[in-house]
């Protein structure tokens, strides 16, 4: 009895930690399908692709980015910084391939309009909750990661704020029932973020090569458009549209009702557009600066080949005479001295 049992309870407690919780049946046209909330035994879950993405992190740093360090002889610096890029480029790029495939399968591309239909999204396909499970996962191992990397105290601060945006983006959208809109949001950010940390990477293979900067510097512009048109014409024209507008939050509605009233919708906007308007004078800001660095570089070499040819040019051989100075006296081109020679006497 015991050894049919003791399985059976490890299968289950085992299930707690690898797939998602909370599955319920919801009708469809077709038949029922598996649908899934959010609850507290969600942590358990998050737990263990923790320990995941940990492995996972040691793998890349292993038997990747330790690899190329030791070919490039980078500084500290240089070498802190390229681990970080090499890091986040794997988890961006699986991350943009992944929420691509998730959005497209699900139809929110294709009707936009199903980001604010049928809020609150309490209801989740599979794939959408395993993706946000992931992402929680991922952004809350980063923190002990700090400490593992040994990342310098005065780099420390820069990346709390960075993971803690992330967090508060992911978490926010999974809690309030925002998922549709948060994926579109997570796909365009990180799209941008996968360029500039590629960009970095080859600019640390090679500092004269700041091509890939440029592309990033398109797409960040565009990716900041399509972020503001979203939020837009979610905030601004789509969950005002939303039938139930009454505050419950037992069914997840938490903001349809807030935005009915048109002072709160602008002020939210509002917030938005400054928020974006910030980002974009940093990135601007940032732009000027490697400009003005690339041009002072430029006139630099230029002053420095100016003086180069100057230097060769007072380096040149004056012209001699015919002959030339050895030891004070003046010989000819043949070695020959110039003076006469006496005949003899015959």
């Amino acid at each position: 009895f015991v050894c049919v049992c003791l399985p059976q309870v490890t299968a289950k407690t085992a299930f707690l930690f690898i797939l998602p919780q909370y599955n319920v049946s919801v009708p469809a046209a077709d038949g029922e399908l598996v649908h899934y909330h959010y609850g507290l035994k969600d942590l358990v879950t998050i737990l263990f692709y923790i320990f995941i993405a940990i492995i996972l992190h040691a793998v890349v740093q292993e038997y990747a980015l330790d690899k190329i360090n030791r070919r490039l002889h980078l500084s500290k610096v240089k070498h802190s910084k390229f681990n970080e890029s090499g890091q986040l480029v794997a988890f961006h790029l699986t991350s943009v391939l992944w929420c691509l495939y998730v959005v497209v399968t699900e139809g929110y591309v294709s009707n936009p309009r199903s980001l604010w239909e049928s809020y609150p999204h309490v209801y989740l396909p599979f794939q959408v909750k395993f993706f946000y499970l992931c992402q929680l996962a991922y952004w809350l191992h980063a923190l002990p990661e700090l400490y593992f990397q040994k990342v310098r105290k005065e780099e420390i601060p820069r990346q709390l704020q960075y993971i803690a945006l992330y967090l508060v983006h992911v978490a926010g959208a999974y809690l309030l029932n925002l998922t549709r809109l948060g994926l579109i949001l997570l796909l365009l950010q990180y799209l941008a973020e996968f360029f500039f940390h590629m960009a970095r990477l080859v600019y640390f293979t090679d500092e004269n090569n700041e091509k890939l900067f440029n592309v990033w510097a398109v797409v960040f512009v565009v990716t900041r458009l399509f972020t503001l048109t979203l939020y837009i014409l979610v905030i601004g024209f789509g969950l005002p549209r939303v039938e139930n507008q009454a505050l419950d939050p037992e069914r997840g509605n938490f903001f349809s009702f807030l935005f009915n009233n048109v002072l709160f919708r602008m002020s939210v906007l509002l917030l938005v557009c400054l928020f974006q308007a910030s980002v974009m004078w940093r990135f601007i800001h940032f732009q000027l600066r490697r400009w003005r660095e690339y041009w002072n570089e430029q006139s630099a070499r230029k002053r420095a080949a100016a003086a180069a040819s100057g230097a060769k040019q007072q380096a040149k051989p004056l012209k001699r005479d015919s002959g030339y100075h050895e030891n004070g006296v003046v010989k000819a081109e043949n070695g020959t001295s110039p003076r006469t020679k006496k005949l003899k006497s015959p």
